[in-house]
């Protein structure tokens, strides 16, 4: 399905920041936005604060920033209201994610996408205004294999409560299965996660490693949404289809075609910082977070084909 790059224009004078309509992502111009950009481990690299500027300076238009409420260090409201001001000065969207709930509930129990709606409802004074400038993902991978069959129920409940506490942004949502939706919980009950939604303004993220490492795998996801109007991101992926590592192999090729494509966003994993014990060390985009040191992943990502310096287009709240 191929989606023309001439959208038809959306707007209402009484809205402010990004919306949903009719399965695309619209900015408060009424004109579509597609994200381009990559990861940051901020709240483990705050010091770090040079990556936004280097990421914009490879053509990125948006950042996913790694933030925690607790599970490990608080990333307080000075903390993210500095965190939106380095994306704003740079030019990029921030999505800003709550890192706590990941592996909920097999290698914890108690950061749930509850306390996940507690933390960004703590953060309404760094986000209230933000809107053209900010989504948020309300929690990343907040299940594994193990409970999914309440992921509906919890979602719907902790969107509820972060509307009522007054947050109009547009809601990232990551399904089960550490991200992937290898049971399609997510996919099968996205249309009603939406219409939960007072706003009706929600984007879906997937995360497409091991999953999906053939095209017809990625081709067939996508397609589910896109058929149904409803609005999809590729939260996280990786570069190669014959990783050693199961877990994180990713068709990158096609991901990136098809995004391409379709007009969807997608967002790398990740700038630097992964542990030399994690699954993914070999997911650095730079070495060090030295950005004149490019690996074969941020090569690929940001200069190859169908990359982001060769199809990102800057947010036009920052002006074109």
């Amino acid at each position: 399905m191929v989606v023309s790059v001439v959208a038809q224009r959306w707007h209402r004078a009484d809205e402010e920041g990004f919306r949903v309509v009719d399965g695309r992502l619209m900015q408060a111009d009424g004109t579509p936005f597609v994200m381009r950009g990559t990861n940051h481990m901020y709240t483990w690299n705050r010091q770090r604060t040079d990556v936004f500027a280097a990421v914009k300076a490879l053509g990125a238009n948006t950042l996913r920033v790694v933030l925690s409420g607790g599970r490990w260090e608080v990333d307080g409201t000075a903390e993210v209201a500095s965190v939106v001001a380095l994306c704003k000065q740079n030019k990029l969207v921030c999505v800003l994610e709550d890192h706590d709930t990941t592996e909920y509930p097999t290698a914890q129990t108690e950061w749930t996408l509850d306390r996940a709606a507690d933390y960004w409802i703590s953060l309404k004074g760094a986000l209230i205004g933000q809107e053209d400038y900010v989504l948020i993902n309300l929690g990343n991978e907040p299940y594994t294999d193990e409970g999914g069959d309440k992921w509906v129920a919890d979602t719907e409940s902790a969107i509820q409560k972060v509307r009522g506490a007054g947050l109009r942004h547009t809601l990232v949502i990551d399904p089960p299965n550490y991200g992937q939706d290898t049971q399609f919980i997510m996919r099968d009950n996205a249309s009603q996660v939406l219409a939960s939604d007072p706003e009706h303004n929600v984007v879906f993220s997937v995360h497409m490693y091991g999953a999906f490492v053939s095209p017809d795998k990625v081709i067939s996801y996508m397609d589910s949404f896109q058929t149904r109007r409803l609005p999809l991101v590729v939260g996280e992926f990786g570069y190669s289809a014959d990783d050693v590592n199961l877990a994180v192999r990713s068709d990158a090729d096609t991901i990136m075609a098809e995004s391409v494509r379709r007009g969807i966003g997608y967002l790398g994993w990740c700038w630097s910082g992964n542990p030399i014990t994690s699954l993914a060390p070999h997911l650095d985009q730079v070495v060090d977070f030295d950005p004149n040191r490019l690996t074969y992943w941020g090569q690929r990502l940001f200069n190859g084909r169908d990359g982001i310096k060769q199809t990102s287009a800057p947010a036009t709240v920052y002006g074109r």
